[in-house]
């Protein structure tokens, strides 16, 4: 979760087993990489970071070095996408904000703009038209309200107990279909609208990642001992996040 000036390089595979393991390398402009890193994306993608002197061969090594790692956990992304529908956006579908669990309720009145409210245990959508793309552009929109104020929130009350962060960073919101959140090279933050759907605590991780890169611009060692440091926790918050993406994910 670092840069938004992104290139990845064609398409590579190796074979483990019986198993085909596709991934691409990422070029990310302005960003150092000391070493290979490998990330399994929440849809199953593999992508690599790599020093700029990295050898093609070092970067082969390193992937066959954790093809049994890489593989299962794109089996697991590849399961958690096969139990995953697509929603019908009716009445009685389950939805999530700041981890807890409401149903739609769609509500027609002809004559009344599209707009959602929380009320109870319902997340309730007004429409003048029972279509399903009237009903997601007001959710959409209501989320994006909420995620408006409650990441800034957040955003301050997690960069405020860092001492390298003098001012609260710049916050944009844009929609991304696999990623959280990002910190460019310039220090601003840009952070996925649907966020607002998991837990605080899960939210505070995404957040302290990409503030940690305002110190440390990469994923090295020291980026690793300063995150442990402020949430030793954070594995398993990556963890349950990677659970939840393509719920949250999906449209």
């Amino acid at each position: 979760m670092m840069d938004e000036a992104v290139s990845f390089a064609e398409e590579q595979r190796i074979r483990y087993g019986d198993q085909i393991i596709r991934f691409r390398v990422r070029v990310q402009a302005e960003r150092r990489v000391s070493r290979v890193a490998i990330h399994v994306e929440p849809d199953g993608r593999v992508l690599v970071d790599t020093p700029a002197d990295a050898s093609p061969a070092s970067v082969l090594a390193a992937v066959r070095k954790r093809a049994r790692w890489i593989g299962q956990h794109v089996d697991a992304a590849r399961a958690r996408r096969a139990g995953t529908q697509p929603r019908e956006y009716v009445s009685g579908e389950s939805l999530s904000y700041l981890g807890r669990r409401y149903r739609l309720k769609v509500t027609v009145e002809p004559s009344a703009p599209v707009h959602a409210a929380l009320c109870g245990a319902y997340l309730v959508v007004t429409t003048p038209q029972r279509s399903p793309a009237s009903i997601r552009d007001g959710l959409d929109a209501w989320y994006r309200q909420r995620a408006k104020e409650v990441l800034a929130a957040r955003l301050e009350a997690v960069a405020t107990t860092l001492r390298w962060v003098r001012t609260v960073p710049g916050m944009r919101l844009r929609n991304m279909t696999v990623q959280w959140g990002s910190c460019s090279p310039a220090g601003r933050i840009t952070l996925n609208p649907m966020l607002v759907k998991v837990p605080r605590e899960c939210i505070d991780y995404v957040l302290l990642h990409e503030l940690v890169h305002l110190l440390h611009h990469n994923h090295s060692p020291a980026f690793y001992r300063t995150l442990n440091k402020h949430m030793p926790a954070w594995p398993a918050l990556k963890q349950r996040l990677d659970g939840m993406a393509e719920d949250v994910f999906r449209s």
